[in-house]
């Protein structure tokens, strides 16, 4: 199994975007990865999303990870919102173009699973397959109605009982409103940013990939 990711440069809506590609011998699908809040240090590094990735990895994946612009090595400046979104769209264009026939899955961890709800969205109606969306401790007050979710993919919420940077609450409201079918997963006695829980997070979304 390919283990080392791939430094790449993917063209972005205001410049280049760096990123991380992990090709499969054998790839079952593909999956983009959102990273958190870049105004608080997150990047496509984050051990959170880096968990993702191998678990992607793990399960056949083709894996693309990226820095939003302002982050690390990418251009132009933290937008906070739209401009991110559009960076994921440009991302995800690039890895579908890779392998146009099979499906994406994209995973989103805090503000990066704003970005990748609201991604895809745009992509089912583009007509793009997708396969699920999983949302980790998701910035769900960020999301617009002028981005709406996925209605045709399977869509997974992970939400920690502790965490302390996005209220429980706000997401399991937020679940509860959510007309559409839905997954919404509690992990307890954990905070937001898993520490000491990667691996049960690990064991949460690794059997919900391409089921």
């Amino acid at each position: 199994m390919l283990t080392r990711e791939t430094p790449v440069l993917i063209d972005g809506p205001v410049g280049q975007l760096e990123a991380l590609y992990l090709d499969s011998a054998e790839p079952r699908g593909l999956a983009l990865l959102c990273h958190p809040n870049p105004v608080q240090g997150g990047t496509m590094l984050n051990k959170v999303v880096s968990t993702l990735q191998r678990t992607a990895r793990d399960a056949g994946l083709v894996t693309l990870r990226f820095n939003y612009r302002g982050v690390g090595a990418s251009a132009g400046s933290h937008d906070m919102g739209t401009g991110e979104v559009e960076d994921a769209l440009a991302a995800a264009r690039w890895l579908r173009a890779q392998y146009p026939e099979l499906p994406l899955t994209l995973l989103g961890f805090s503000f990066g699973g704003f970005v990748a709800a609201s991604l895809g969205g745009q992509l089912e109606a583009q007509g793009a397959k997708l396969s699920g969306l999983f949302m980790v401790a998701p910035a769900v007050m960020r999301l617009l109605e002028q981005y709406p979710l996925p209605a045709s993919c399977p869509i997974t919420v992970i939400q920690p009982e502790t965490d302390e940077v996005i209220d429980p609450q706000l997401v399991y409201n937020w679940s509860n409103d959510l007309s559409r079918p839905h997954e919404l997963l509690k992990v307890a006695e954990c905070g937001h940013f898993f520490h000491g829980k990667l691996p049960e997070l690990k064991e949460l979304v690794a059997p919900r990939l391409l089921n």
